[in-house]
């Protein structure tokens, strides 16, 4: 991948009992300093894997159900311009099967720290949803199943109207400290990457490597906030799909699969989406914020994993294709043999 353009690489892979952390390139563009396999990053969407399963364990708990609408919790926060949270369920939110639009789409999120580099405006989880609620849905509820950044702060404001605590408190308490996962955070508001980490660059049609790693995580919330390494991603997916987070009613839940009918090949679970690795079933979430990437892979019974970052986004039509050549070649290296 280092060849291929990115600055840096890290990635962790599971082979069964075998593991291996594996580090290339630079984690600084200007010092060089060398990337290291415990630098953190910005996981992204793969926050979203963390928000489904504190969901789910809420549901296990007998605090909510899946099948309650979003109204029950948030009585007319999703409404407006067809948008109605009578019709849409927890579900819905967290198969992307609600048709609620994204709240990237308001170009005024993104004017608000490209265009000011103001990298520490704080957006609330309220505000990004009353963007979306500007914008007609995509779908009717039910009817399709396309992501949408906006059903997962819409399911972090659920979990805190049922628990009374935000949705990075019950992350926190119910993943992160118990699985140790020492280098993993869920900042609301702070905008610095604390600890070892790799920089973070965003490629464009001005710069190569613009430094974008000070970003506000409100910009995501509980769609993307996560800061990790691949080592605890692994670490959280591992113990998911080998029983130790879940009751198998649940993991049954999130492993239950809908169906894009505008993009057949789209098949979502809760929080994962379906795919096939040389015909083995593999649960997949990949992630991007402002300066990195990130995906996380791991077969259905837990024994093979692939997780990488790189730390840049935007690359050019020809490096990313370089890239996502030796993505293949990585995932197809583990779970091909």
């Amino acid at each position: 991948m280092v060849a291929a353009g990115v600055p840096g690489v890290i990635a962790h892979v599971r082979e069964g009992d075998r593991e291996w952390d594996l580090a290339s390139g630079v984690a600084d563009v200007t010092t060089k300093r060398k990337a290291q396999i415990d630098d953190r990053v910005r996981m992204g969407s793969v926050t979203k894997t963390f928000v489904a399963v504190v969901m789910l364990q809420l549901e296990s708990e007998g605090r909510l159900s899946l099948d309650d609408t979003v109204d029950r919790w948030l009585p007319g926060v999703v409404r407006g311009n067809g948008n109605d949270g009578r019709k849409i369920t927890i579900r819905m939110l967290l198969n992307h099967s609600s048709g609620v639009p994204e709240y990237l789409q308001d170009e005024a999120i993104f004017r608000s720290y490209f265009a000011t580099g103001d990298y520490d405006r704080v957006w609330t989880a309220r505000e990004l949803v009353n963007s979306a609620m500007k914008l007609p849905p995509a779908f009717a509820p039910g009817t399709d199943a396309l992501y949408s950044n906006t059903n997962y702060v819409v399911a972090g404001m659920i979990i805190k109207a049922v628990t009374g605590r935000s949705v990075q408190a019950e992350v926190t308490r119910r993943i992160i400290h118990p699985l140790g996962l020492r280098r993993t955070t869920f900042p609301e508001r702070d905008p610095s990457i604390h600890g070892a980490h790799l920089e973070g660059y965003l490629s464009n049609h001005y710069f190569d490597y613009q430094n974008v790693t000070r970003f506000s995580p409100s910009f995501a919330d509980a769609a993307g906030a996560i800061i990790s390494t691949p080592r605890d991603v692994a670490t959280f997916h591992h113990a998911l799909f080998t029983g130790r987070l879940l009751p198998p009613a649940q993991l049954g839940e999130l492993t239950t699969v809908v169906q894009s009918t505008s993009l057949p090949e789209i098949r979502n679970g809760l929080g994962f989406g379906l795919s096939e690795i040389c015909g083995q079933e593999t649960w997949t979430k990949d992630g991007e914020f402002p300066g990195y990437t990130s995906e996380s892979v791991t077969s259905r019974d837990g024994t093979r994993q692939v997780v990488y970052s790189i730390n840049s986004v935007g690359l050019k039509d020809e490096k990313a294709r370089a890239v996502q050549r030796a993505v293949e070649d990585l995932k197809e290296a583990v779970f091909c043999s």
